[in-house]
């Protein structure tokens, strides 16, 4: 397993390597000229010459790559045209949000996806059944971004008539009034490691409706591939052998049914918990949740290069993470998987 592992973040180097180069052509290829849309109303075209000698963007393509390459090697992604910041230090600042945006999301679409998946299964054409396909339906179909302000309105702002549900905060990570010590800008994490209660609780309470967009879509499809799994493990021939031996209805569920049927479950759930810190951007938007999220967005609108390149990468890298931690579940799983 340690061989496996070490091989896997080995192969990382050039996934990441190949990425940065074509995350550098796309940047490049898109419309629209990046000094001009720093500089905005101001954009003079002496202010855009010198903004492009200052950052290099008058340079040959291959020679800002190069330049941009060694930059990373060092460790140095560079800094933001548009803010001043160095991309690193505000990576590090602004991720802890989305991961503990994400984390929940994902901690609402297995809580509820699995157990309503496998009841779907086991009461397969009931109403149970018709209820989770049809809600994994209307989670997929409706935009994460419209379902935001919809819980918003009703949860946050309040509807005339139905104001006692607006108990849920509107927007941002914590009470501002809350004097609370961060450490780890993990909200909730800094709450509890300082026994500071009220943060926590407070921080858990923001997290509710932006975890509840985002996880959504992941929760939609969970549902369904765990009823998908559930019902082709429940037709195999050791599960019809166990029922008929008068096995404990709780022995074949645990031991039988449920083990088999995670793997698939787990393959999407890693999956899923990747395309959630991409899709954070609209939630933490919404929310005005402090995240990469919502810095990415107002990156994309400038073209700012520096951030786009250097969070973009930090995802993948994020990502490539999260799919080594599904590799090695498999192994935790399925025994046969350890020893291949």
């Amino acid at each position: 397993m340690l061989r496996f592992v070490v091989r896997r973040l080995l192969l990382m180097i050039p996934v990441l390597f190949g990425l940065s180069l074509l995350l550098f052509a796309w940047l490049r290829a898109l419309p629209g000229d990046p000094a001009r849309a720093l500089l905005g109303e101001r954009a003079t075209p002496e202010g855009i010459a010198r903004l492009n000698e200052q950052y290099g963007f008058d340079k040959p393509l291959v020679e800002q790559y190069l330049t941009y390459i060694g930059r990373l090697i060092t460790g140095d992604f560079g800094s933001s045209p548009r803010t001043g910041e160095a991309v690193l230090p505000t990576f590090l600042e602004r991720f802890p949000a989305t991961i503990e945006l994400a984390v929940a999301a994902l901690i609402f679409a297995i809580a509820i996806g699995i157990p309503l998946g496998y009841f779907a299964a086991r009461r397969a054409g009931g109403f149970l059944d018709l209820l989770a396909v049809g809600s994994s339906l209307a989670g997929v179909v409706i935009p994460v971004f419209v379902l935001a302000y919809v819980l918003k309105v009703i949860f946050a702002v309040g509807l005339p008539g139905l104001e006692f549900l607006a108990v849920l905060p509107t927007s941002g990570r914590q009470d501002p009034r809350i004097d609370a010590t961060h450490i780890t800008n993990f909200y909730v994490l800094d709450g509890l490691l300082t026994r500071e209660w009220d943060a926590a609780l407070d921080a858990i309470v923001h997290l509710i409706l932006p975890a509840i967009a985002l996880g959504s879509i992941p929760l939609a499809i969970v549902v369904r591939m765990t009823r998908a799994s559930v019902l082709e493990v429940l037709n195999e021939d050791y599960v019809r052998t166990a029922n008929a031996k008068g096995l404990p209805r709780r022995w074949i569920t645990t031991r039988h049914v449920l083990r088999n049927a995670l793997l698939p479950v787990v393959t999407t759930i890693g999956l899923q918990a990747g395309a959630l810190l991409a899709g954070a951007v609209l939630t933490e938007s919404v929310f005005a949740f402090n995240g990469i999220g919502s810095y990415l967005f107002e990156a994309i609108s400038s073209l700012d290069f520096a951030v786009l390149q250097g969070f973009i990468l930090f995802i993948a890298l994020t990502y490539a993470v999260v799919n080594l931690v599904v590799d090695i579940l498999y192994g935790v799983i399925d025994p046969r998987m350890r020893v291949a």
